[in-house]
């Protein structure tokens, strides 16, 4: 109980400091001017035997000290200000919660280490199937079709009719008078297409043959 202490007259007055290393946590009693070291208490654990609270206040814990050759002393020591024993609870808290999640984080480790691996790679004659979408089996002999050129915009050109402009977007005008090439005589079967004719007994390409072009 704090209330057992002579409170209004301290045996010592100065500043306290935690700091760690590794695993375990340091109270350090220092002079609050020169900073000289006037006691410490390695924490190992905490809630422990090293810090306790008192059961009457909030500001007040007994601590166990040690000089470094073996000897450990218990004493009492106490806050002014409240919020300053809020703070030394919680440095300490912060400090062994770490502690524990290290631990874990290490155990977790070992247990992967341990335990059986998973073997990814491809055994002697092993093979996979890959299925692509949108990809077709390019199919060979009959039935394939050359793919007409694209024009502009993506839209697939027809070949242009004979005498008309390609690409121009004019219709082309019908001739009122059969045209004729040089060197090329006008025939009834070339105006009369597309309707079939019969074929003479003579040679159908006698008109062709005549052509000096």
């Amino acid at each position: 109980r704090a209330a057992e202490w002579q409170l209004d007259q301290p045996a010592w007055s100065g500043r306290l400091r935690i700091t760690a290393k590794g695993s375990t946590a340091f109270i350090k009693l220092e002079d609050k001017t020169s900073g000289e070291l006037f006691a410490q208490a390695p924490v190992e654990e905490f809630p422990g035997i090293a810090v306790e609270g008192v059961t009457d206040s909030s500001r007040y814990f007994v601590i166990r000290i040690e000089d470094g050759n073996g000897r450990r002393a218990f004493i009492g020591v106490g806050f002014v200000d409240r919020g300053d024993a809020f703070d030394f609870n919680v440095a300490l808290q912060d400090h062994f919660k770490w502690v524990r999640q290290q631990s874990e984080l290490a155990r977790q480790a070992q247990d992967l280490e341990q335990g059986p691996k998973l073997d990814l790679g491809f055994k002697e004659g092993q093979t996979i199937k890959l299925s692509i979408a949108n990809m077709k089996k390019k199919e060979g002999g009959t039935g394939g079709t050359r793919p007409r050129p694209a024009g502009p915009g993506g839209l697939s050109l027809l070949p242009p009719p004979p005498g008309g402009k390609s690409g121009s977007g004019e219709r082309p005008v019908p001739l009122s008078t059969p045209a004729q090439l040089p060197g090329t005589p006008i025939t009834d079967s070339l105006l009369s297409w597309p309707q079939p004719t019969a074929a003479p007994a003579a040679d159908v390409w006698g008109d062709f043959a005549k052509a000096s072009g």
